[in-house]
């Protein structure tokens, strides 16, 4: 959307104020966003500019200016992207291994938001940068499902979902060792690492985190060390959650040059973890939608190299 939008309106019932009278008319803007245009002066009353609380009355003339979306600072490129569904409204993506979602320090380019650009290079933005609705975000090293918004009504209400944990995430990890049981809850707060501030950690005031898990095979390697393949769900949704969350419990997963041993006794190319479903109410009609990626061939040849226990 490369031109500024203008709506006019003419008051019929009175009593109401500005910000809300707007917000019923322009359902694609939130409040927040319609009271920054009215400070900003794109909103105007019988020609004047008042403030938000400002009761309409009836016959008066509502005129709202919506400015053009600042380009981006991420340029579009080419890159394949794997979809698995795209409509109107969002796009889901079977994001690889090894591909940054949003750039940001050390890395500008080949990132999910530079494929998308590219994908979908008229995507809204409502008076503000224009950009990929990124809502949620997987590690550069964690392959699987991510959604992104299309437009600015479609942002808001899965952010909103994903605020109220009402998204169902679930996720298939490789973790070192054998956990004793065959299903668990973890739930302990993560947030910066004391010293290591590039790092998550389980403290003291962090913020909420819950991890549900259950073992979906046992297995070990040939020097007979084992390893545990793990159905985990996401209740929360913190940096690193569940690298973090399972290294707290001792059973770091495969791969993870972070959290993980120094000296791992099974080598891989990226920390085995894969996002394998994501269930979220469609931002249009509601329905309930479920996407799923399978495991790639990377983390399958982790797999293929151990041995299950019976």
């Amino acid at each position: 959307m490369s031109e500024a939008r203008h709506y006019a309106f003419t008051v019929e019932e009175g009593g109401e104020r500005l910000d809300r009278f707007l917000a019923a008319r322009l359902p694609e803007l939130s409040r927040a966003a319609i009271q920054r245009l009215i400070a900003e002066g794109e909103v105007r009353l019988e020609g004047a500019v008042v403030r938000p609380s400002r009761k309409v009355r009836p016959g008066e003339r509502v005129e709202v200016r919506i400015p053009a979306p600042r380009p981006s600072t991420a340029q579009p490129e080419p890159i394949p992207l794997d979809i698995l569904y795209e409509d109107a409204a969002i796009l889901v993506i079977n994001k690889p291994a090894g591909m940054v979602v949003h750039p940001g320090a050390g890395t500008r380019s080949g990132t999910l938001v530079n494929a998308v650009l590219a994908h979908c290079p008229d995507l809204q933005g409502i008076g503000g940068e224009v950009r990929p609705g990124i809502v949620h975000r997987l590690d550069k090293e964690t392959s699987g499902v991510i959604v992104v918004a299309k437009t600015e009504q479609a942002l808001r209400n899965l952010q909103r979902q994903f605020k109220r944990r009402t998204v169902r995430k679930q996720y298939v990890a490789l973790v070192i060792g054998a956990l004793p049981q065959p299903e668990g809850f973890i739930e302990a707060p993560i947030g910066r690492h004391r010293i290591h501030r590039h790092k998550m950690a389980v403290v003291a005031n962090g913020k909420e985190a819950r991890t549900r898990w259950r073992v979906l095979q046992r297995l070990r390697d040939g020097a007979g060390h084992p390893y545990t393949l793990v159905e985990v769900a996401l209740l929360t949704g913190r940096t690193h959650q569940i690298r973090v969350h399972f290294a707290w419990l001792g059973f770091p997963l495969v791969g993870d040059r972070t959290y993980g041993p120094r000296h791992p006794p099974l080598e891989a190319p990226r920390q085995c973890l894969h996002a394998r479903e994501l269930t979220i109410h469609h931002p249009t009609t509601g329905e309930v939608m479920t996407f799923s990626a399978p495991l790639p061939d990377d983390f399958r040849a982790v797999l293929d190299s151990l041995v299950e226990l019976r």
